[in-house]
């Protein structure tokens, strides 16, 4: 029976889909945002102790969200304090609390200290199913790595554990959410997140089981989290968008210019048949004329040798009969009937001038283009300031915070943005990198004239990545606008100092597409 259930349980694995991967960087982005939250007593004057711990999140403002019971006993006893820790970097602050709902086990605190860590973004729309990695500080961790009482107060990094959504199952009193992804004592409060490092839920308790049992655990689901930090005036930062990898949209965006270099092959190939048929046509038309000419001409100058012929007829006559008038007249007439005849015989067109007059005619065409009589289409190198509406294209972007949906934009030929921001020209492509002083986030802002496209890429960084960009962005001035083309160029060339501290892929894109303002010109 026991080879009988290992067989079974070998042919489950290979009929199962394999479970989808997190994006190691979001989930990393997510937990520099968590905080380990330290009950402290204050008994003692010189040493402070902890008396027990778990774990939060930033929601922004220097605030954070854990569990009501991970505070329940400061709440109780006015002589221990809130002690809130970072994950790295930084010193442990003390916390206040703002607000406690023991119903749905929620409770607010906010750091006496500026800590500004990222806020975590909460998923919108949470799937019932699938993924998800819970972030936190299990005390069984500590234990194990040998970490004494004070060492809780040191930055260290949460543990993150994976495991899978088993649907909504509300509580007695509250939404939760059950899963299997492995939490314990301390893991308290953290967030529950999905592949794109967006919360889901706050983690809050398991399930009691015997060891040969499947765990379960609980988390407060959104539904119940996002009224709490409403009433108590935090805005959440809140994505609703489906969660994509970089490496789908990446895939996505190689196709759709495998389409649109197809397309365009196919318009040059049309454009070149279109022109072939226009030389043929107009070809086979002037050398009809020039055939209609030649035989006129031909005509023409047989007709007045034909007259010549005819006046010299005359004229012998009119000197047969010594009359010199006539004479004199008929050799005039057969002078010039001769002179006319050779005139219409030399401006006869020549079969070789066939193929220059089709060339005149093909240069007209493009010359009525450059004049504007057939409009060109819009084109790279639009004179002027263009105002532009950009809208973001959900389908081509990978969202995880909650961006602007409409962005203005005013485009300068010279890469001015907004008459006030010079965008760097490096290999034909128009970027901006921000390195905010504060935000551990770095964008590379890129603007194609061509298509059109705005495309935002942002960074979510460590510590000393974050430093590193710092260092690299200090290196440099960014040119004002006007500097022309060299200008473009030189701080185009002086950005790849910062992109190259960079992870290889971003952690969002948005992609906007834009048109011409409705007010604009």
């Amino acid at each position: 029976m026991t080879m009988l259930r290992r067989l079974l349980a070998l042919l489950l694995i290979a009929i199962l889909p394999a479970p989808a991967q997190a994006e190691p960087s979001d989930i990393a982005a997510s937990a520099r945002g968590v905080v380990r939250v330290v009950i402290i007593s204050r008994e003692m004057e010189e040493e402070l102790y902890p008396v027990s711990h778990g774990t939060g999140f930033s929601v922004g403002n220097d605030r954070f969200v854990t569990n009501a019971h991970v505070v329940a006993e400061a709440v109780e006893d006015g002589a221990l304090a809130i002690g809130i820790v970072p994950s790295e970097g930084g010193d442990a602050v003390y916390a206040r609390l703002v607000s406690v709902s023991e119903r749905n086990d929620l409770a607010l605190l906010e750091a006496t200290v500026p800590m500004k860590l990222p806020a975590l973004t909460i998923a919108g729309s949470p799937a019932a199913t699938g993924a998800v990695t819970a972030i936190g500080y299990p005390m069984n961790v500590d234990r194990a790595q040998g970490l004494e009482a004070q060492d809780v107060f040191r930055a260290v990094p949460p543990v993150t554990s994976t495991g899978f959504l088993s649907g909504r199952r509300p509580s007695v009193e509250f939404d939760t959410l059950l899963h299997t992804a492995p939490i314990a004592r301390g893991n308290s409060g953290g967030p529950l997140v999905d592949d794109c490092g967006r919360l889901v839920g706050v983690n809050s308790f398991g399930a009691e089981s015997e060891a040969t049992e499947a765990e379960f655990f609980f988390a407060v689901s959104t539904r119940e989290l996002l009224p709490f930090l409403r009433a108590n005036n935090v805005t959440p930062r809140v994505n609703s968008s489906p969660c994509r990898s970089i490496a789908e949209l990446n895939a996505e965006e190689s196709a759709r210019a495998d389409r649109a270099n197809a397309a365009a092959a196919a318009r040059n190939a049309a454009d070149e048949a279109a022109l072939a048929r226009r030389t043929e046509d107009l070809r086979r038309t002037i050398s009809y004329q020039v055939i209609d000419a030649r035989s006129n001409g031909t005509a023409l100058s047989l007709v007045a040798l034909m007259l010549a012929l005819g006046a010299g007829v005359g004229a012998v006559f009119g000197h047969m009969r010594e009359n010199n008038r006539l004479r004199a007249i008929a050799s005039g007439v057969a002078l010039l009937a001769v002179g006319g005849a050779a005139v219409a015989w030399l401006l006869r067109p020549e079969f070789a001038d066939i193929e220059g007059r089709v060339a005149d005619e093909l240069r007209a065409d493009s010359e009525l283009v450059a004049s504007g009589a057939i409009p060109p289409p819009a084109i790279a190198g639009e004179s002027g300031t263009i105002n532009l509406t950009c809208t973001l294209d959900p389908d081509r972007s990978r969202v995880v915070t909650a961006p602007e949906e409409e962005v203005d934009l005013a485009w300068a030929e010279g890469g001015c943005v907004n008459s006030r921001t010079q965008y760097g020209n490096a290999n034909g492509r128009w970027t901006r990198v921000f390195v905010p002083a504060e935000e551990a986030a770095v964008s590379v802002n890129s603007y194609d004239p061509l298509s059109r496209d705005y495309i935002v890429e942002r960074y979510l960084l460590d510590r000393d990545t974050m430093e590193q960009a710092r260092t690299a962005r200090a290196g440099y001035q960014a040119g004002q606008c006007g500097g022309g083309q060299d200008g473009a160029s030189t701080l185009g060339n002086a950005q790849a100092a910062v992109i190259a501290t960079l992870p290889e892929n971003p952690n969002e894109r948005l992609i906007y597409r834009c048109r011409r303002a409705a007010s604009g010109n």
